[in-house]
C-alpha cells in the first residue's frame, strides 16, 4: 500500500481508486471505525514555546492513541471527531446507503468515509452509481466536506463535473456551531438527487454536441500544452500523453458506440485522468488521485468547460 495511506478498508470488489484492505460485508459504523483505523479521538491541548510560555490563541490537535500531533489550530477551531462523521453517515444508511471505504491519510491529518447510494441511474445508456464522500481534516488545513461523485459502473470513470445548475459538494469550516452545520449537511441526499438529475440533462446536451477529429485534437493540445521551448524529453512526454488521450477517445471499448460527440470526449478525458499512468509515479499517487474524488479533477472540469464554450 502506498506510504501516504495510513489505514483503510473496502468491501467486496476492489474500488476504482485501488486502495484499502478487503472485508466481506459493509460493516456497521462501529466496526467501520475499527477496520479503517479511525477508532481514536482528537484531543485539543495548549501550545507552549521552548521556554514553556503559553502561545495565546493556539491549540494542538493531538491523536489520543499515540500522542501524534496532527496540527496546530486557532482556539476557535471546533473538532469534528471521526465517530461524529460516522454518526452522520449512519443516518444515511437508514435510507439504504452502505459504506464502501473509509480511511486515514497523511498520518491521520485527513480522514474520509465513502458511501454508495442505493439508487443507480441510467444516463446516456450508461449505468451511473452515485457516491457520497465525507472528508475531514484534523490539521486545520481544510474544511469538513461532503461531495457527490458519480462513477460509470462499466469502466469506473468518475463524472464529477462542476455543473452550474447544481452543486456537488457541501463544506463547513471548523468554527461556530459545528453541530448545527452537520445537521444542515444531512440534506446531502437531496443535493445528490438534484445533482444527478442535472447531470443527466447535461449529458444529453453533450451527446447532441458533435465533435470533429480536428476539434478533438485541438482540445487535447489545449489540455496538455507544450512548453514554448521544450526540451527533447519534455516534448516526447507531452506527445506521449496526447497520443494516450486520443487513443482513449478512439479505442476505449465503452466509448466505441458513443458517437463522435462531446460526451465521448469528456469521458475519454475522465478515463485518462482516472486511469492513465503518470510520467512520474510518486509514492502517494493513488491517494492524490482519490483526493480529487472530493475536490474535483481539474483536467476533467477543464475538458467540460472547453466543450461548453464551443
Amino acid at each position: 500500500m502506498a506510504a501516504n495511506v495510513e489505514s483503510m478498508f473496502y468491501t467486496r470488489e476492489k474500488p476504482w481508486h485501488g486502495l484499502g484492505t478487503r472485508v466481506e460485508e459493509a460493516p456497521s459504523s462501529r466496526e467501520a471505525l475499527r477496520l479503517a483505523g479511525l477508532d481514536w479521538q482528537v484531543v485539543q491541548e495548549p501550545v507552549y514555546t521552548g521556554l514553556q510560555e503559553p502561545v495565546e490563541g493556539c491549540r494542538a490537535n493531538v491523536r489520543s492513541t499515540d500522542r501524534k500531533i496532527l496540527g496546530v489550530v486557532s482556539d476557535r477551531y471546533k473538532v469534528v471527531q471521526n465517530s461524529e462523521a460516522f454518526a452522520f453517515t449512519d443516518e444515511l444508511l437508514g435510507s439504504g446507503v452502505r459504506y464502501e471505504t473509509a480511511g486515514s491519510l497523511m498520518e491521520g491529518r485527513r480522514v474520509w468515509i465513502l458511501a454508495r447510494l442505493p439508487r443507480e441511474y441510467i444516463i446516456a445508456g450508461d449505468r451511473i452509481s452515485p457516491y457520497l464522500v465525507f472528508s475531514n481534516t484534523h490539521d486545520g488545513s481544510g474544511s469538513v466536506k461532503v461531495a457527490v461523485t458519480p462513477v460509470r459502473v462499466v469502466c469506473h470513470n468518475t463524472l464529477n463535473l462542476a455543473l452550474s445548475t447544481a452543486s456537488r459538494s457541501f463544506s463547513m469550516m471548523h468554527t461556530g456551531n459545528i453541530r448545527g452545520k452537520i445537521e444542515e449537511a444531512r440534506d446531502t441526499l437531496f443535493l445528490a438527487e438534484k445533482y444527478m438529475d442535472c447531470l443527466g440533462e447535461e449529458v444529453e446536451k453533450l451527446r447532441r454536441q458533435k465533435m470533429t477529429e480536428a476539434q478533438v485534437k485541438e482540445y487535447i493540445d489545449l489540455l496538455l500544452p507544450m512548453e514554448k521551448e521544450p526540451t527533447p524529453v519534455q516534448e516526447k512526454n507531452i506527445l506521449r500523453l496526447r497520443r494516450d488521450m486520443m487513443r482513449r477517445y478512439h479505442d476505449a471499448p465503452d466509448l466505441r458506440k458513443a458517437g463522435n460527440n462531446a460526451y465521448r470526449f469528456v469521458n475519454a478525458v475522465s478515463d485518462f485522468a482516472t486511469h492513465a499512468e503518470p510520467l512520474r509515479k510518486t509514492a502517494n499517487y493513488k491517494e492524490n488521485l482519490f483526493a480529487r474524488t472530493v475536490d474535483g479533477n481539474p483536467l476533467i472540469d477543464r475538458a467540460y468547460q472547453l466543450v461548453k464554450a464551443a
